[in-house]
């Protein structure tokens, strides 16, 4: 079954009181250990896409299934407990909190949800991503492929389902940004999550399963490499 799916997804926004539709009419399926990119020009509608995935916005017409649950169903409660249990979130900026040290980091999620060996477990996902030792470094301290990588920890804590990376080598360069990439693909297989990523690059995009191009809030192009 797929992790997520997408069925005849459409999803409008009002800008100065006029309706614009930023997606119409998306078909989407993505397996555990499927990693899909999305490309396409700035407004396009990745980014939506990917927050309709995480069950961060929601569909104005159409339904998103979340490990086979339809995300519209939920109350805010049920939304927050399925986000914190089966999504975990990569952003272009790392998004790392600067006075905690990696492994707080790192554990911090597990902490907000109660969750114990916290700290085990952050050991654990830092190994995962070779970031072993650096756990008590701040921040400030590391590389950008490092904070990346401490970002993609942190993503990998609560044992998600799916993975939602919005740019995530944007602020890399493109040898560091390689390395984080073949870490993603890597970790998809392993660990059989469903990874979708939103990128401007074609060679980031050369390393997904399947690519997914938009164009004006529909799939243009479906191809899997």
């Amino acid at each position: 079954m797929a992790i997520v799916a997408l069925q005849d997804v459409h999803k409008d926004y009002l800008t100065d009181g006029q309706p614009v539709r930023a997606l119409q009419g998306i078909s989407l399926a993505v397996r555990p250990g499927e990693f899909v990119a999305l490309m396409g020009r700035s407004g396009c509608g990745k980014s939506t896409l990917l927050n309709l995935a995480g069950a961060m916005d929601f569909p104005t017409f159409g339904t998103v299934l979340l490990d086979g649950t339809p995300t519209t169903l939920l109350n805010d409660a049920a939304l927050t407990k399925l986000r914190r249990e089966k999504v975990g979130f990569i952003f272009q900026s790392f998004q790392l909190l600067p006075t905690l040290t990696v492994a707080e980091n790192v554990e911090l999620p597990l902490l907000l949800a109660g969750k114990p060996n916290a700290r085990q477990i952050a050991g654990e996902k830092l190994l995962a991503v070779e970031l072993a030792g650096l756990d008590s470094r701040f921040p400030h301290q590391l590389s950008g492929g490092q904070m990346q990588r401490v970002g993609i920890a942190r993503a990998l804590v609560q044992s998600p389902r799916l993975l939602l990376a919005d740019e995530p080598t944007g602020n890399l360069d493109s040898t560091t940004g390689a390395l984080i990439l073949d870490l993603l693909k890597r970790l998809t297989r392993e660990l059989h999550t469903a990874t979708i990523m939103a990128t401007h690059s074609a060679e980031a995009a050369a390393l997904a399963d399947t690519v997914v191009r938009l164009r004006d809030g529909k799939i243009q192009e479906l191809a899997r490499n």
